[in-house]
């Protein structure tokens, strides 16, 4: 009797070293995928960030929860099936069985697989973030709405535009660090260029001098010269650089200063064309005159 029960007892002494084994080394692994998760958090002070800094640290937190769960989950499944042999199952049939059913459900769903991992560079990559204005392909809108499985933009015309994020291969963000815009101007064959050159830049310097839109600017307005001419006059170019998502507002402040200086001083617009009418004693002419 006193045999038997030492070899019990060792028996249950080796199998109790190896199931606190295991649980040591899944707790030390659980440990390690939190730490791991928490340093794709940045470290930052809410209180002073702002609106979109927020809703990106939002992203990432539940992005660092979604990893912290699924980790732990096969943290847990992997120790269950390492700690059942010891209780004398046989676990083969069963990680066959689960191997098989993982490979039947990677294939059914590889579109979503993309999807999520495409979705989760996307976040970690901050590529771009809820509120900010983006290009993806043809669609130019507003980020509306973010998930790891797709993006949600709304357009200009205001449509909802819901895209796969495993579809998403190039991204245009248009509304980081500044914006640039080229406005085309362009004068009658009998302007002079220099007389309209050295009306854009008081208008470029009246702009910039502006304190409603000196925040805005980040360089120029400048004019750059003459673009282009041909028979229906000169095309001068100038050069504009905005805060991200302000370019337009500003090129339409500035075409407006544009427009009211040449008319103060009598700068012709575009080409002038004169057409005749026949069918007439005395032909009739007309002048056409285009603006652009």
């Amino acid at each position: 009797m006193t045999p038997n029960v030492f070899k019990w007892t060792d028996i249950a002494a080796e199998k109790g070293i190896r199931l606190a084994a295991i649980l040591l080394i899944a707790l030390l692994l659980t440990r390690l995928l939190r730490s791991l998760t928490r340093r794709l958090i940045p470290k930052a002070n809410g209180e002073g960030l702002g609106r979109l800094a927020r809703l990106h640290e939002q992203h990432v937190k539940t992005l660092a929860s979604l990893l912290y769960s699924a980790g732990t989950a096969i943290i847990v499944v992997g120790a269950i099936l390492t700690a059942l042999p010891e209780f004398g199952f046989n676990v083969t049939p069963i990680a066959a069985a689960a191997g098989l059913a993982s490979l039947a459900i990677g294939f059914g769903a590889q579109h979503l697989v993309r999807d999520l991992i495409n979705g989760f560079f996307i976040i970690v990559e901050d590529q771009f973030v809820v509120g900010e204005i983006v290009r993806i392909g043809p669609v130019v809108g507003r980020v509306e709405h973010m998930t790891l499985r797709r993006s949600v933009i709304r357009d200009m015309q205001g449509a909802l535009v819901s895209m796969p994020n495993g579809e998403i291969s190039q991204v245009a963000n248009l509304s980081r660090d500044w914006g640039q815009v080229f406005v085309d101007v362009t004068i009658s064959q009998e302007a002079s260029s220099d007389t309209a050159l050295a009306a854009l830049e008081r208008v470029c310097a009246e702009l910039r001098a502006d304190g409603a839109w000196s925040p805005v600017l980040v360089d120029g307005p400048r004019a750059l010269g003459v673009e282009s001419f041909g028979p229906s006059g000169a095309t001068l170019r100038l050069q504009l650089r905005t805060v991200a998502g302000r370019q337009d507002d500003a090129a339409r402040e500035l075409r407006r200063r544009i427009q009211n200086r040449f008319e103060q001083e009598h700068i012709r617009w575009g080409g002038v064309q004169r057409v005749e009418i026949a069918g007439k004693e005395v032909p009739q002419s007309f002048t056409a005159r285009s603006n652009s």
